[in-house]
């Protein structure tokens, strides 16, 4: 009996592993949370895998909440809700605001930005006005200098405003609450104006090929005039700032009526005559007209506060 036991015990020794580290305990704690683990990597027997899987997931209710199909077939639906509603906006969106047409507006190069400067500031010297067109679309501004733009409008505005800020500064009045002002008077009269315009094309039956951005375009171009009559009173006082004046607005109600001119066409229905079909032309004047007159009262609004 001896010598089977001593054989067993030897076998043993040479099938046992390395020793244990240092600090080694003889036994494991089995009493505690953690999973016991043997030397080939698996849990032991007793040890409660369900709890493991359910505390890994954040706790039963996590595991039950994507285990139940009525929850996924709701996070289902609302996410096709999600993503209708983000059509119903974009759709919403394209109606009144195509992107690919506000695109044409800010289609600019450094070469037309200095041209239509210069044809704003002096556009005495500028002979065709005539907007070109590429099978029956208007080239961008990039290749034809009379087509509108947002870009220099857009740059123009906020030039104003930081220029008014400097203004308000140099005279000690400055204050966040009075640029803030500044600033959202200026887009006002730019809504009023566009309003207006459209409602007055609406209510005369005057059809034409002049768009939203158009008008806003054309609205916007007074901001140059204003950014330099603005510069001209701080640098040349009261006098500087009158004659300043002066010249903007008249080179800005020439550049207005030329440019309204090619773009304000006369509608001529077949069944218009006499008194009806000649007042198409003389409204269409007017509306020019009182468009480019109004341009000289805002470009006064809007500059006479920050010049003493």
């Amino acid at each position: 009996m001896d010598l089977p036991h001593q054989g067993y015990r030897a076998t043993k020794s040479r099938a046992r592993a390395a020793p244990p580290p240092a600090g080694s305990v003889l036994f494991e704690d089995t009493s505690s949370t953690a999973p016991a683990m043997n030397s080939q990597g698996y849990y032991t027997p007793g040890y409660d895998m369900q709890g493991a899987s359910s505390d890994m997931q954040g706790g039963p209710g996590a595991g039950n909440m994507f285990a139940d199909p009525m929850a996924n077939a709701a996070m289902m639906y609302g996410s096709s809700l999600a993503n209708q509603g983000k059509d119903i906006v974009n759709k919403e969106i394209s109606r009144f605001m195509s992107v690919n047409k506000l695109k044409y507006f800010f289609a600019v190069d450094t070469r037309y930005v200095l041209k239509k400067l210069l044809i704003i500031m002096f556009p005495y010297t500028h002979q065709d006005w005539e907007v070109r067109y590429h099978r029956d679309t208007p080239l961008p501004p990039r290749q034809d200098v009379n087509a509108p733009d947002l870009y220099i409008p857009t740059m123009a505005f906020i030039t104003y405003i930081l220029l008014a800020g400097m203004a308000l500064g140099i005279q000690k009045r400055f204050s966040p609450e009075v640029l803030g002002l500044c600033a959202s008077t200026a887009l006002v009269w730019i809504i009023i104006e566009v309003l207006v315009l459209l409602l007055s094309l609406y209510l005369l039956t005057v059809h034409s090929d002049l768009s939203t951005f158009d008008l806003m375009a054309y609205s916007g171009y007074k901001y140059v005039g204003i950014i330099f009559t603005v510069l001209c009173g701080l640098l040349f006082g009261s006098d500087g700032y009158f004659v300043a004046l002066a010249w903007s607005s008249c080179a800005l109600m020439f550049f207005i009526v030329r440019s309204l001119k090619m773009k304000i066409l006369t509608s001529i229905s077949s069944d218009t005559m006499g008194m009806a079909s000649s007042a198409k032309p003389q409204l269409r004047l007017y509306i020019t007209v009182a468009t480019a007159v109004f341009q000289p009262i805002i470009i006064y609004w809007l500059t006479s506060h920050l010049v003493r």
